[in-house]
């Protein structure tokens, strides 16, 4: 898992500079300005019988596939998105490895009527808080980045912030430690992140362990009508998708095939 170790190391520098810019009283203090949070739990929860929801992303690149649509625009994206029937948005705030920034999360909160995800390698409950401040309404907290402390401490920072949070595994066993926090959104993510391959079948597998009432989420290798009807039968309430939306030549017609497949 180099390149998690790679980000997260970056990471830790990056948060030490923004503490050292900004206290966490300041940082408070704005984020208490901002409206109410929306939910991403109702968003994209599914009734029994109901289609799939779609957690649609805004990624310009990510190491493994380098330059996805470089130079995006995160608002003119949103609102495809939005027009498109997204339940709602991911967008990735990490500069150095996904071309992300924290500054799009206020501008495309306010440009469309859905729950925004801040996407990014969140280690210290500072990072909540400036979620929160810069316009996310939840957060996501990979289960591979974090001890169990930690990540337990970070859930309950989104919940004080009154932000959802995504909890997202990689297997069965970070799947454990995850429900071991009562959760109500665990995110399944099917690349290895040792291998950085793909098991479209692990949604499938991490399925009969959750309890009723968690939000479960698919993620990673959703291309096509057959994955998303594969991610119905699994017990998905939503997929969340990105790079084959981005990559598409019109991301609104892609997501409009994908949910008409849901």
């Amino acid at each position: 898992m180099k390149v998690l170790h790679d980000i997260l190391a970056v990471k830790a520098t990056e948060v030490a500079a923004a503490r050292a810019a900004r206290s966490l009283e300041d940082l408070t203090r704005d984020a208490a300005t901002r409206p109410r949070p929306r939910s991403l739990v109702a968003a994209l929860h599914r009734p029994a019988g109901a289609p799939v929801r779609v957690l649609a992303e805004i990624k310009r690149a990510s190491p493994s596939a380098g330059p996805i649509r470089p130079e995006a625009d995160p608002v003119t994206i949103a609102r495809t998105y939005a027009d498109a029937g997204a339940a709602a948005l991911s967008v990735l705030t990490d500069r150095q490895f996904f071309d992300g920034r924290l500054e799009f999360l206020a501008p495309v909160h306010d440009a469309v009527p859905l729950p925004v995800l801040r996407k990014d390698f969140v280690i210290d409950p500072y990072q909540v808080v400036e979620a929160r401040a810069a316009g996310a309404d939840a957060v996501l907290l990979i289960v591979a980045a974090l001890d169990d402390v930690r990540l337990a401490e970070l859930a309950a920072c989104a919940r004080g912030c009154d932000l959802d949070a995504l909890i997202e595994v990689h297997d069965l066993a970070e799947a454990e430690r995850a429900l071991a926090i009562a959760p109500t959104l665990l995110g399944v993510n099917h690349r290895d992140l040792a291998t950085m391959q793909i098991d479209m079948g692990l949604t499938a597998q991490v399925a009969p362990r959750v309890p009723p009432g968690v939000v479960l989420v698919a993620e990673s290798g959703i291309k096509t009508a057959a994955d998303v009807a594969a991610m119905a039968a699994a017990g998905a309430h939503a997929i969340l998708v990105g790079e084959s939306l981005m990559r598409a030549a019109d991301p609104g017609a892609a997501l409009r095939a994908l949910r008409g497949a849901a």
